[in-house]
């Protein structure tokens, strides 16, 4: 009983201890190491799908809630494409493309991204794959936006 309880407080404190990875409520899981991730998403036939967002940017959590984390169980889309987050205004760790050290808000600032939301398409080596979506667009025609980068990105790395 008290090994049992003992792996339970250690579990708990490991989930704890990792908490910035874990997504809350809209976000989705935090992206950590680009150049890894870029490789799963490209073994997976598509591309790695970031939204750079903020903490207080309400229009970031209408396109989290409401576009990308729908593309989990979009049969045409969830076995091809991985999706992270970087927080324009966070300092969890991050190792870019080339897997050098950085941090969320520096990364973004090396994009040159300015205003939240941006979703964003990278192939290998952070290339990429389509022209990022800037802002929340007119909500009628934001999914045919998505889809279509989606479409552009993984016809991209089905050319080479």
């Amino acid at each position: 009983m008290a090994h049992t309880l003992a792996r339970l407080s250690l579990i708990s404190l490991l989930l704890l201890g990792s908490g910035p990875l874990l997504a809350k409520g809209n976000d989705l899981p935090l992206a950590a190491d680009l150049r890894s991730e870029v490789e799963i998403a490209r073994k997976q036939g598509g591309p790695l799908v970031i939204i750079y967002s903020r903490r207080d940017c309400k229009y970031c959590e209408t396109v989290k809630r409401d576009y990308l984390k729908p593309l989990i169980n979009n049969p045409r889309y969830r076995d091809h494409v991985l999706i992270r987050q970087i927080n324009q205004d966070g300092d969890a760790a991050l190792r870019d493309f080339q897997g050098n050290p950085t941090n969320h808000t520096a990364f973004t600032a090396s994009e040159k991204v300015k205003l939240v939301p941006v979703v964003a398409f990278y192939g290998p080596n952070g290339r990429r794959l389509a022209d990022p979506i800037i802002g929340a667009r007119l909500p009628d025609f934001y999914q045919s936006y998505l889809e279509e980068a989606l479409d552009r990105s993984i016809g991209e790395l089905n050319k080479r």
